[in-house]
């Protein structure tokens, strides 16, 4: 079984996922929006249950 690390840093709006290989991504978050950096998905929280979301970039 492989060990693998990972680990997410909060530094105000800004989160920064790590892995042991080095900078996985990073995002931004202001109030209900946030967008990650690697994918460019951007995400809206709706109230209730739920929530909405871009495609991102496609490859």
């Amino acid at each position: 079984m492989k060990f693998r690390m990972y680990r997410s840093v909060k530094l105000g709006h800004l989160r920064i996922h790590l892995t042991q290989h080095g900078v996985h991504s990073w995002g931004l978050q202001l109030g209900r929006w946030s967008w990650n950096a690697r994918t460019g998905r951007h995400t809206f929280d709706t109230p209730g249950p739920g929530y909405v979301q871009t495609r991102g970039r496609r490859r």
